[in-house]
């Protein structure tokens, strides 16, 4: 083996010094994402992979066997699809904050997925940043059969004594606050955003007598409920207007509808008290494939067992992209503003 003389050496130090952040990342040096987006499935992740060209795999342990890997750029950018679901989204995120390739402390975080509407405050294909993330699983419920006929269904808050009383917080999980600073910012980078529609989904809205159901989608701002249980119907979509209400001390307007971002939120909360990621550097971005209850006259089994009818998905998909790619894009182009913390402007 030809032994490496101090002419080689300095050769390979000013190579290195050229190399993107992944080859250094290769050598061993932690990767320094400015951007990490989570996706929860396969489609959701696809646009941003292809549009910024995420070509660089890297390999983390613990991720869901059907995403085993981060994708980034040279640019620093990254995505991880954590897989559907509460238990898949904390076991991947936890995962990925604590996988010893990444240096994410002064990474952002952007969660961006579809997601159920709600009418009285978007339409199919509306995106919505979220300021408050709501539990909606977290509830006491009885078979609505066998509940006082006083309660319009059979969730009240649990150790309370119906459906109107706000709940003990036992579980530190029930409702979250995100930074309004960094919402505030990626709704202004992103509102005038023209978004995206469907032949199948502008037909659908129409069936709705009232704005903003019926009108074309735009970017907004209000909140979203998680749970594990895929409800449908105005019952239930009732409920999660009270529910967010009650917990947000009325502060809170619920308007999506999704699985999982009060998992990733405690996963990374819990990898911000080690040090691992700053907790304040988190957005929620959820985009409206299909509505949360039906027009009136319309079958409430069928709102749920045919929502693909409403021909949401994939321009919920598109919009998760536009209304999210100002944010991403300002970061990285601007990181001297972004590195220390939400800009003030």
């Amino acid at each position: 083996m030809t032994p490496i003389n101090r002419y080689t050496l300095s050769a390979c130090l000013a190579l290195g010094s050229a190399l993107s952040p992944l080859a250094h990342a290769a050598e061993g040096a932690p990767m320094q994402p400015k951007v990490m987006l989570i996706a929860m499935f396969g489609p959701e992740a696809k646009n941003w992979i292809d549009r910024l060209q995420l070509t660089h795999d890297v390999a983390v342990p613990g991720l869901s066997d059907d995403y085993p890997a981060v994708h980034c750029n040279d640019q620093q950018v990254c995505l991880m699809t954590t897989g559907m679901g509460q238990t898949n989204a904390t076991a991947s995120t936890l995962a990925l904050a604590l996988a010893p390739q990444f240096d994410l402390r002064k990474t952002y975080f952007v969660v961006a997925g579809i997601a159920g509407i709600n009418p009285k405050l978007g339409t199919i294909g509306t995106a919505a940043w979220a300021h408050y993330l709501v539990e909606f699983g977290t509830q006491w419920e009885l078979d609505p059969r066998d509940a006082p006929k006083s309660w319009p269904t059979g969730y009240i808050g649990i150790n309370t004594q119906g459906p109107n009383q706000k709940p003990p917080l036992d579980y530190k999980t029930e409702v979250f606050e995100l930074n309004p600073a960094l919402q505030a910012k990626a709704y202004a980078l992103s509102q005038h955003v023209a978004l995206s529609e469907s032949a199948e989904s502008t037909a659908w809205r129409k069936h709705y007598p009232h704005a903003p159901a019926n009108q074309p989608p735009v970017v907004t701002r209000c909140d979203t409920a998680a749970g594990n249980t895929w409800f449908s119907g105005t019952r239930l979509s009732e409920r999660a207007e009270v529910w967010t209400k009650l917990l947000t001390d009325g502060k809170g307007q619920y308007c999506t509808t999704q699985q999982e971002d009060n998992s990733t939120y405690e996963a990374l909360r819990r990898a911000s008290r080690l040090g691992r990621v700053d907790i304040n550097r988190v957005a929620v971005l959820r985009a409206g494939s299909d509505f949360d209850r039906p027009y009136p006259g319309y079958s409430e089994v069928d709102n749920l067992l045919k929502y693909a009818d409403q021909g949401g998905f994939v321009p919920a998909l598109e919009n998760l992209y536009r209304t999210g790619e100002p944010l991403v894009k300002d970061i990285i182009g601007n990181w001297s503003a972004w590195e220390n913390g939400v800009p003030a402007s």
